[in-house]
């Protein structure tokens, strides 16, 4: 059973850890009282079905409280540093050049959760159609996946580094 938990580690910077945590830390202490406050002041203004400040400050509680649960879910799952990397062989944590069959494009991605959404390159997903089709795939191999209209894309894995960001 090893191996499914370890499809749902999510692999993280030590920065993408922290602002992750801290954002939890502040809406599960001050931002959970500060909307309290929200709502109290509302509810003090009298009628509850025609307070628009009201519904407004419960439904602004419900997105922090069902972020919380995101945050929570996130790093509850999170390992922080690098996810096992080869040279040569698409994964987590891998800067990624693919050419599509057909085209003279090449795309050039880091392949990595989207809390990594702050590096200076595109981010695909893993669990991405394109991600999964190409994770484990080495340099060289082709991978076909399914595109959101029903056809399928075809590419050929043109180089896969390790990710070592801006400025080394």
């Amino acid at each position: 059973m090893t191996e499914t938990r370890a499809d749902n580690v999510t692999w993280l910077t030590q920065e993408a850890y922290d602002r992750l945590k801290n954002e939890l830390d502040y809406l599960s202490g001050s931002g959970r009282t500060e909307i309290a406050k929200k709502i109290e002041a509302a509810r003090e203004e009298g009628d509850l079905r025609e307070n628009g400040g009201y519904h407004a400050a419960k439904e602004e509680q419900g997105k922090i409280e069902g972020r919380i649960i995101q945050l929570q879910s996130i790093l509850e799952n999170a390992r922080v540093g690098e996810a096992p990397r080869t040279e040569g062989v698409v994964g987590p944590g891998m800067t990624v050049t693919v050419a599509f069959q057909g085209d003279d494009e090449e795309v050039t991605f880091l392949l990595a959760s989207r809390e990594e959404s702050g590096a200076p390159i595109d981010v695909y997903s893993p669990k991405s159609p394109l991600g999964a089709a190409i994770n484990g795939k080495k340099v060289g191999e082709s991978a076909t996946y399914s595109l959101p209209n029903g056809r399928s894309m075809t590419v050929e894995i043109l180089d896969a580094t390790p990710y070592v960001g801006v400025g080394g």
